[in-house]
């Protein structure tokens, strides 16, 4: 009790309560704020409770309390055996009665949390069965049911996905790196759009690609709806094959059977759909209901916990134990009759569990040959694809393996020579993806390094240069220019050239004094971020120093708290153990005899005198009980002998009847015979 009380006072003491009790005080709470605090941590596990008890009667407030329990499932210890009486606890505000309530409540809160939030929504409400004959509350009913059922399947759903392990910034991450790679695309379709606007006829070259782009789709589609419809004739020949095997087989079976046999496969046939469908299916059927009503109730049940499962398995085993000691008392009173009854019953069900292991014998064997059928069916199919209607025999065969064996010998070398090809077209590729990265790379390297001297856009100048010269050539070669204009062009563009560097000179002069400066003031906020973190680091460990000295000394001052609580108790038990005393030497002191009655050493000592009247009493008894001991073992034998008398007797006497019945019998017998 003192456990579980420390826990309780150390749970309010917690967040969201935040009582600051010690044993004490949580000891000397009366009933009304026991019942108070009761109260409110019910409202903590579930807001419509967090009412103030004041305001209402005890009646309503034990009634609230004990449904909310209910729902909760809670169920009172084993020395509360009355209901009337926990109620009545409850309702006064009885500490055996509300310390293991609040005991039970504050160990599992986040999980009676969950179940109360699902009472809401999962608790049914009982409608009368005269109500659901109106058509408008019967849909209204089955409607919250459909919806009970799907807030079962939401919180299923939100269960699992807050079990998934998704969180918020990993999603976050995930977006921002999206968006970064959507940003990059974007840079690189506009620096492609750039590229291409310097190209001649652009726009008809984008538009006759979009064309091509549709084509491709298109063709994508119509190949698809092909290999459909393949599909379909495939199946459509499948199942022209199987009618006409059907037809096929009906034939022979009319051809080579007589009506007598017919009808008799015929009769089998529907003796056993009959069966199937009066016995075996309904009966199925019927244990699918059964499951099925089960797994809803189990499901309409609230979450049980795992003190609620060992409460159910204990009650199945004491039903199972019961049920054996039933059957083992109706084995052994049966009567001859009903063995006779027994047997025939054990006959009935052995043979109707033969005859339904038959019917699922039947029954598989029936799949069997219907899938050897469809396999039969695919191999022809195979047989008629590869144009070998008819087996072949004897030189054909010979011929045909001959064949065989020549495309396969021209199919490996085919293959060797596909597999060499695809091996150097992944070495091609391969090679094509490096050269790629390394020229992004070398690009990259190219850009940061012309951002480092101040001259970025010196390699796409360059580029441009060489794309105009290059145009250039082209130009002259399509008019017949001389090498002395090209000559004078490239003089005119290494002059442009010259000047830009001529301008960015002073810019990289600047530059380069800038990078000096920022490498100083970087050396010098170096050494200030030095300087802090020593200081701080100073500050911290005198923090610490100080946090712990202080927490030292709440901690003695609790301790000396306690000592200070505990000396009170002691010596207010020692002032009630003196009064006690005084109380007790007064009254054996007294000259009045009811007053020295009253004293506990007068009661005591009655108490031993009647006690050793009674142990005087039981010894003899026992001496009694001892001398009779050996007469009465010797009768009981004596009785057991002749009961065995009299069963041997019944016994010979029951033969003794059979015989002579079967004396007469035979008796008749030669009689009839001598008669006739």
């Amino acid at each position: 009790m003192s456990d579980q009380i420390q826990f309780i006072v150390e749970k309010l003491n917690q967040e969201p309560f935040r009582k600051n009790y010690n044993l004490i005080t949580f000891d000397s709470l009366e009933s009304v704020q026991l019942l108070q605090l009761l109260n409110d941590v019910l409202g903590e596990i579930d807001p419509k409770h967090a009412v103030d008890i004041r305001e209402e009667l005890p009646e309503q407030t034990a009634k609230r309390m004990l449904s909310l329990l209910g729902i909760l499932k809670y169920k009172p210890p084993g020395n509360i055996s009355d209901l009337s009486a926990f109620r009545q606890g409850l309702v006064t505000g009885s500490k055996p009665v509300i310390h293991p309530v609040l005991h039970w409540l504050l160990q599992r809160t986040n999980e009676l949390k969950k179940r109360a939030y699902l009472a809401r929504f999962l608790v049914k409400l009982e409608v009368p069965a005269e109500f659901l004959q109106d058509d408008t509350v019967a849909d209204i009913n089955k409607q919250y049911e459909e919806l009970m059922e799907a807030f079962k399947n939401l919180h299923k759903e939100c269960e699992q996905l807050k079990t998934s392990g998704l969180s918020t910034a990993e999603i976050r991450r995930d977006i921002s790196a999206m968006e970064e790679e959507k940003d990059q695309l974007v840079k690189r379709v506009e620096r492609l759009k750039k590229r291409v606007e310097t190209v001649q006829n652009h726009q008809r070259m984008l538009e006759i690609a979009r064309q091509l782009r549709l084509e491709k789709e298109r063709e994508e589609s119509l190949a698809q709806q092909k290999q459909e419809q393949k599909n379909q004739l495939f199946h459509a020949e499948q199942r022209l094959q199987r009618a006409q095997l059907q037809l096929k087989e009906m034939h022979h079976a009319v051809v080579d059977s007589k009506p007598e046999s017919l009808m008799k496969k015929l009769e089998e046939e529907i003796n056993f759909n009959s069966y199937l469908v009066t016995e075996k299916i309904p009966r199925e059927l019927e244990c699918k209901k059964n499951s099925a009503y089960f797994l809803q109730k189990v499901v309409a049940e609230p979450a049980m916990s795992q003190s609620d499962l060992n409460v159910l398995e204990i009650k199945i085993n004491e039903v199972n134990a019961e049920m054996n000691q039933l059957i083992e008392k109706r084995m052994m009173k049966y009567e001859p009759i009903d063995s006779k009854f027994s047997m025939y019953r054990q006959q009935a069900s052995i043979i109707s569990r033969k005859k339904e292991a038959k019917a699922e014998e039947l029954q598989a064997a029936k799949e069997e040959m219907s899938s050897t059928e469809r396999q039969m069916l695919q191999k022809t199919n195979q047989a008629h694809e590869l144009e070998g209607s008819e087996v072949l025999k004897g030189d054909e065969f010979k011929h045909y393996v001959n064949k065989l064996r020549s495309k396969n010998t021209f199919y490996k070398k085919k293959r060797l020579e596909i597999a060499e090809i695809t091996a150097e077209y992944g070495i091609l590729q391969r090679t094509e993806e490096l050269l790629k990265q390394r020229h992004e790379a070398i690009q990259q390297q190219l850009q940061s390094i012309e951002d480092k001297k101040g001259i970025s856009g010196y390699s796409y100048t360059q580029e441009e240069l060489e794309r105009v010269s290059a145009v250039k050539s082209e130009m002259d070669e399509m008019k017949g220019r001389t090498l002395d204009n090209m000559s004078e062009m490239v003089k005119k563009l290494n002059a442009m050239v010259a000047e830009k560097k001529a301008s960015l000179a002073p810019v990289i002069k600047e530059l380069r004094q800038l990078r000096q400066k920022c490498q100083e003031l970087t050396q010098e906020c170096d050494e200030k971020k030095i300087q802090y973190d020593s200081c701080a680091a100073g500050l911290e460990s005198n923090r610490s120093t100080l946090e712990q000295e202080v927490k030292g000394l709440l901690e003695e001052c609790a301790q000396e708290e306690s000592n200070y609580h505990y000396i009170n108790c002691m010596k207010r038990n020692l002032e009630i153990q003196l009064q006690r005393a005084k109380e007790e030497m007064k009254a054996y002191v007294s000259p009045d005899p009811q007053e020295r009655r009253k004293a506990i050493r007068e009661q005591y000592t009655r108490m031993i005198l009647e006690q050793e009247n009674l142990g005087k009493k039981l010894r003899e008894k026992q001496k009694a009980v001892r001398e009779s001991h050996g007469p009465n073992m010797k009768q009981i034998k004596m009785w057991q002998d002749v009961e065995q008398l009299m069963e041997c007797k019944r016994e010979c006497f029951l033969k003794q009847q059979n015989q002579t019945a079967i004396g007469q019998v035979i008796q008749e017998g030669g009689k009839d015979r001598l008669v006739l």
